[in-house]
């Protein structure tokens, strides 16, 4: 029932997103009654969040309030995503070559410590199903984020991403610092090179400042190696507490999004070169997508001698974002695969080209 109503819903015409956390068996959907386009104003809304990398544009929500809601349980059948070699044109290469030479050359003139470079790729889609392409995603990757988003005002994207931007429960706050990349090859106990290092502790950084006016008691966790799909990153865990008093959202989002995960650092200047040299609209690839301030119910335990307890339930507002990677953009019977790679000073602008292809790998093998 669950992927037929999804089927129907697009097929209408009718604005909806479903999605799976990582590790988690349930999916859920949240399926819009009307077509109406809602946008972001303050943060204080409440409903699913599909937000683009130019924060220049304005950020689209499904209100919970104005969507039915569907949940169902989805054992992961754990496929291994077969990765077939794709033959590329030369004339992509090469442009992608001299996309991060420039950035290299950019970062040697001190015009920022990193960037984040892009590409767009287009697979011609001889037949296409939204629903058997979002269960192969649910299928092959169980440690994503997985989900299919559609709005016939602004278009159909799926994906499975690894990257958590924050989490939010009450007032504990929680993001992630993702970066650096190499292919799996059996093991997560690899060496790292500095580039990945480098680039790596230059996203924490940037996290951990801009979240002090924010929030206290910040802690970060060890650097630990962690795989998605057929690669291996560098992740830190930062977790804090919120000040309440001076809590604001939306401040705290502009602060923070894009980070130099997706962007580059100093932001200002790194986002200047992107907007200027990648020669195409990122979209929604790198920006962010989830729950905005979801209300849960929390019943406290009841002992025995206070069992009026159970009649009091604390609500709770939750907040799960995720950064919009490893995703694709299905357009006039094409699939439109979005790709990049961080920059720094002593990158190689061929591996960064290697890296691109690893990643589109990812995509590629659900179509």
């Amino acid at each position: 029932m669950f992927f037929e109503t999804i089927q129907k819903q697009h097929t209408n015409q009718l604005p909806f997103v479903a999605y799976r956390k990582p590790n988690s068996t349930e999916v859920k959907a949240l399926l819009q009654t009307d077509d109406t386009v809602h946008y972001i104003d303050d943060y204080s809304e409440s409903g699913f969040v599909f937000a683009p990398f130019d924060t220049a544009n304005k950020s689209i929500l499904i209100p919970f309030e104005q969507a039915d809601s569907l949940d169902m349980s989805y054992s992961n059948l754990g496929i291994q995503a077969r990765h077939n070699e794709i033959s590329l044109a030369e004339k992509n290469k090469q442009n992608h070559i001299n996309l991060v030479e420039k950035g290299i050359q950019a970062i040697a003139n001190q015009t920022f410590k990193k960037v984040v470079l892009s590409r767009k790729e287009t697979v011609v889609l001889t037949k296409f199903n939204v629903v058997q392409t979002f269960k192969k995603l649910l299928d092959t990757y169980p440690l994503a984020f997985v989900y299919c988003w559609y709005h016939p005002k602004i278009g159909l994207w799926l994906g499975a991403t690894p990257e958590t931007l924050m989490k939010i429960e009450g007032n504990q706050f929680s993001m992630m610092s993702l970066a650096g990349t190499q292919e799996y090859n059996g093991s997560i106990n690899v060496a790292w090179e500095d580039k990945e290092k480098e680039e790596q502790q230059i996203v924490t950084d940037f996290i951990v400042n801009g979240l002090k006016p924010f929030v206290q008691d910040i802690q970060t966790s060890d650097v630990e190696t962690v795989k998605a799909g057929n690669l291996l990153h560098l992740k830190t865990i930062i977790s804090a507490r919120l000040k309440q008093e001076e809590f604001n959202f939306k401040a705290l989002i502009h602060a923070l999004h894009p980070t130099p995960a997706v962007c580059g650092f100093p932001k200002k200047a790194a986002k200047a070169f992107i907007m200027k040299n990648e020669h195409y609209n990122r979209e929604f690839y790198t920006g962010y997508l989830g729950e905005l301030n979801l209300e849960t119910k929390r019943h406290p335990r009841a002992s025995k001698r206070n069992i009026e307890n159970r009649a009091y339930a604390i609500t709770k507002k939750s907040t799960q974002l995720y950064v919009n990677l490893r995703c694709m953009q299905i357009k006039d019977h094409k699939a439109l695969i979005y790709v990049g790679g961080g920059i720094t000073k002593i990158s190689n602008a061929e591996k960064e080209w290697e890296e691109t292809v690893s990643k589109s790998k990812v995509i590629k093998s659900i179509l």
